[in-house]
């Protein structure tokens, strides 16, 4: 029933930058978001989160790269990720509360 569909992901180049956006087909407020990644053969890693309260947690590969955001109006959440680096190349999934998730989307760093 709750669909939440990820976008802005794509190819760039080490140093790059891109957004990435998940779209709530239900109401985001009262829910804590966030962003996870996973690559073939490794589990699925937090990489941001935010609470209803606009606290929010990175991952330290991340810490000072990588930014969070929500919009509750929209039902949008983003992430925000500067200067890739190759090791960020993983499908990035959006996460609502703790149950519902995205399909993914595919991020793509070249060195």
């Amino acid at each position: 029933q709750v669909q939440l569909v990820e976008s802005g992901g794509g190819l760039v180049q080490a140093g790059g930058s891109l957004r990435l956006s998940c779209a709530s087909s239900v109401s985001i407020f009262t829910y804590v978001m966030g962003w996870f990644r996973q690559t073939p053969g490794k589990q699925r890693d937090m990489v941001a989160t935010i609470t209803s309260g606009g606290s929010t947690n990175y991952a330290d590969s991340v810490k000072g790269r990588f930014t969070i955001s929500r919009d509750n109006t929209k039902r949008t959440v983003y992430l925000q990720m500067n200067s890739l680096k190759p090791e960020d190349t993983a499908v990035y999934y959006c996460r609502r509360g703790l149950n519902n998730w995205g399909q993914g989307t595919q991020v793509t760093i070249s060195s």
